[in-house]
């Protein structure tokens, strides 16, 4: 799996750098090429992050009484379109420096990783720069999140709750395009 990821970390580069309609997602007969790579790479990143996402206590998150509904629901026939935007939103957090950086770093890469997988871009060309950083730069200089694992923080709530949508919507893609 190494090759791969080695790989995969390459290609976002030329995906960001191809032109392409911001909203538009080829589908294309790409079924199969999407569930190779989802099941090679990005489920595991995926499951990496939704560990990550458990250390992170959610005695704060439990209030679901959100001023801001930008929870993510995977809509029926519109599963791609439902990744692209929870995707996207995901890359919000990158900057965000209440959350520790090992996290960020690594809900960005299967952010980016989402969208390289399903060729869509984001509506921002900023946060396509993230996926820049996050594929040139490897992260070496992490600092370790503990202090902010006790604090409790509405972007955080929110990055998790975008996590675990996203982590259904592609099981539920997986299934349809397993069929």
């Amino acid at each position: 799996a190494t090759f791969f990821r080695s790989i995969f970390r390459v290609l976002p580069l030329l995906l960001v750098l191809s032109p392409a309609n911001s909203s538009s997602c080829p589908m294309g007969n790409r079924t199969t090429e999407i569930r190779v790579k989802y099941e090679n790479i990005l489920s595991h990143d995926i499951d990496e992050l939704v560990n990550m996402s458990a250390e992170y206590r959610d005695r704060c998150c439990k209030n679901k009484k959100h001023e801001n509904t930008k929870v993510f629901f995977c809509n029926d026939t519109q599963e791609i379109e439902s990744l692209q935007s929870m995707a996207c939103n995901m890359l919000r957090f990158f900057h965000k420096q209440k959350i520790s950086k090992d996290f960020r770093w690594k809900a960005a890469l299967v952010s980016c990783g989402t969208l390289q997988v399903l060729q869509c871009k984001c509506e921002r060309h900023k946060k396509e720069k993230v996926c820049m950083q996050v594929n040139t730069h490897n992260n070496e200089d992490t600092e370790t999140g503990e202090q902010s694992k006790k604090k409790c923080n509405q972007e955080l709530c929110e990055l998790k709750e975008n996590i675990s949508s996203l982590r259904s919507c592609w099981n539920k893609f997986e299934k349809i395009i397993s069929r």
